[in-house]
């Protein structure tokens, strides 16, 4: 009698710490989140990045606090990412460039199976963009000849992979070009609307611009022509075979509970059908908001890193590298 019943107390107990386990995870998250963020404040994935914050406080229960960590295109916030413990409570929301490309361009202390990919919220719209005060026309082709008769022209990057892209097209064409580093939208933008640069890299900010004219995109680096620039041909269109697609994508330490992943990516679906969500990146930044679960976004974040691979090696190498 005394075995059964200390069986049974052994058993309920087990029961009760199994139980309190699940509601501690039932409960996460049971403080504030951080959102950070790897560019400057006020480019495109910053906007969008806080009014998806605010929609999360809401979903989940609790303050998700914005935190910019720009560097590296991104690099530095996945960086300390990597290394964080904090079990879901800290995310990093950027784009998969960073993820897919750093790795193969610089080194880095992080590589693709060091996170997971909670979900993708929106297809990036990346362009090749140009300012009203240019000394060529209207189209990237123009802007190639020009940039044939006169070297020097100054392109602004702000991550690998678009610096890679240029200097491949440049290879192929010909052209010497002058390139001026920049960390997000928001150093970007001033350089191009007061003419200090030529062209640009620009993974949204552009399209802030849509109805002013005042930042033109010469060249789509999406898989398709742009939402609001649909006169803009893509990179395959002008003769270069590259897919630069891009997602931005929420992205947490890989020894996140599942448990924390679960909520974390319910919250997010909740949030791309949010209107405000839509409309800040549907109507504000051009973006379509497209949600991807856990499973297919890291499938393609690995078809991607291969497809990189492969043109890597069909260059010889890196640009620049000898």
């Amino acid at each position: 009698m005394k075995m059964k019943l200390l069986g049974t107390a052994i058993l309920s107990s087990a029961m009760a710490f199994g139980a309190a386990g699940m509601a501690q995870a039932d409960d996460f998250p049971t403080k504030p989140v951080t959102m950070v963020i790897g560019w400057g404040a006020g480019g495109s994935t910053d906007i969008q990045g806080r009014v998806l914050a605010d929609i999360l406080s809401e979903e989940l229960g609790q303050p998700v606090n914005v935190v910019n960590q720009p560097g590296a295109g991104g690099g530095v916030a996945l960086a300390r990412l990597a290394n964080s413990r904090d079990e879901g409570y800290t995310f990093v929301f950027g784009t998969s460039m960073t993820i897919t490309f750093g790795p193969l361009s610089s080194e880095t202390t992080y590589e693709l199976d060091d996170f997971r990919y909670v979900a993708g919220v929106t297809l990036g719209q990346s362009a090749i963009v140009t300012g009203e005060d240019r000394p060529f026309g209207d189209s990237w082709e123009e802007l190639v000849e020009y940039a044939r008769e006169n070297p020097g022209m100054s392109y602004a990057t702000q991550t690998a992979l678009d610096r890679m892209i240029i200097e491949y097209i440049a290879q192929q064409e010909g052209l010497e070009l002058r390139i001026v580093p920049t960390s997000g939208g928001a150093g970007m933008a001033p350089l191009i609307l007061s003419g200090d640069v030529d062209f640009a890299y620009s993974g949204g900010t552009h399209s802030g611009y849509a109805e002013t004219g005042e930042m033109p995109v010469l060249l789509s680096l999406a898989e398709d022509r742009l939402v609001a620039f649909p006169d803009a041909p893509t990179l395959p269109e002008a003769g270069y075979d590259i897919n630069a697609a891009e997602i931005r994508v929420a992205m947490v330490p890989k020894n996140t509970p599942d448990a924390h992943v679960e909520r974390l990516a319910e919250a997010l679906e909740a949030a791309t059908q949010d209107p405000r969500f839509i409309e800040i990146t549907e109507e504000r930044i051009l973006m379509p908001v497209t949600y991807i679960a856990e499973d297919e976004v890291t499938q393609t974040l690995r078809d991607q890193v291969e497809g990189y691979q492969a043109l890597i090696e069909e260059l010889g190498g890196l640009p620049g590298e000898e």
